[in-house]
């Protein structure tokens, strides 16, 4: 497998636009003290919290994002790189186990729509109803490093990992990000499989998402069929 040098800004991740607003649970309380005895009992139940403060079998928490002094400054962006590797489907994702999460990303916005798009399609084909409305929020980051590389050679075959069927994709994806972490890598780089032409990036290691900020809304929308369409608000 190739290594590809990466020098490059404003790689896409989408969010849920829920999951970018402030914390529900602060209108129900009138003043900071409140506020922290809700976050106390969230924190009970939050695997995100739970993995900052004690770590996870798979995670320790020093990888994660957060001040590490009483005077560091709070980031924009720390939750949402926690939360990427903490909250996890149950049988993982493509290059992550239901054990470990990983920062998914790609190099343009229609990408991260189509990766994104196609499981909510999922989704919606598991209740027969192709009518809906989801709103995301880019988050961008910066990555610098080298890394191997999925991209095939001019004759080569794809590998097993992009195969577009998640249940034979999955499981050889996420063998091959085991063995990649084990040798010292902490990113992949991989062609789409949801956008023709699309590039995208998965981190492994949570300190190698650097500058993470907001970007652009967008409203993915079905109307009775399983294709959707991708409007900016």
């Amino acid at each position: 497998m190739r290594i590809t040098s990466v020098n490059d800004r404003a790689l896409v991740r989408l969010i849920s636009e829920t999951h970018h607003k402030p914390p529900v649970l602060r209108g129900l309380v009138d003043s900071d003290e409140e506020a922290a005895i809700l976050a106390e009992i969230e924190g009970e139940t939050s695997a995100r919290l739970i993995a900052e403060a004690q770590g996870s079998p798979e995670l320790d928490r020093r990888e994660l994002a957060f001040a590490r002094r009483s005077h560091d400054l709070t980031l924009y962006g720390q939750s949402h790189i926690n939360a990427a590797f903490t909250y996890t489907r149950p049988k993982g994702n493509r290059f992550n186990t239901g054990d470990r999460g990983a920062w998914y990303c790609a190099w343009d916005m229609l990408t991260s729509a189509q990766e994104v798009g196609f499981h909510r399609t999922r989704e919606l084909g598991f209740i027969g109803r192709y009518e809906d409305e989801a709103r995301y929020v880019e988050l961008l980051a910066d990555f610098i490093g080298d890394f191997p590389d999925l991209h095939p050679d001019l004759h080569g075959e794809a590998h097993a990992a992009l195969d577009p069927v998640p249940e034979r994709g999955y499981p050889a994806g996420q063998r091959l990000a085991g063995d990649l972490r084990s040798e010292g890598h902490r990113g992949l780089i991989y062609p789409s499989v949801r956008h023709q032409g699309g590039r995208c990036f998965v981190a492994f290691d949570p300190g190698i998402i650097q500058n993470v900020r907001p970007g652009a809304s967008w409203k993915l929308v079905w109307q009775g069929a399983p294709e959707f369409t991708v409007e900016g608000l």
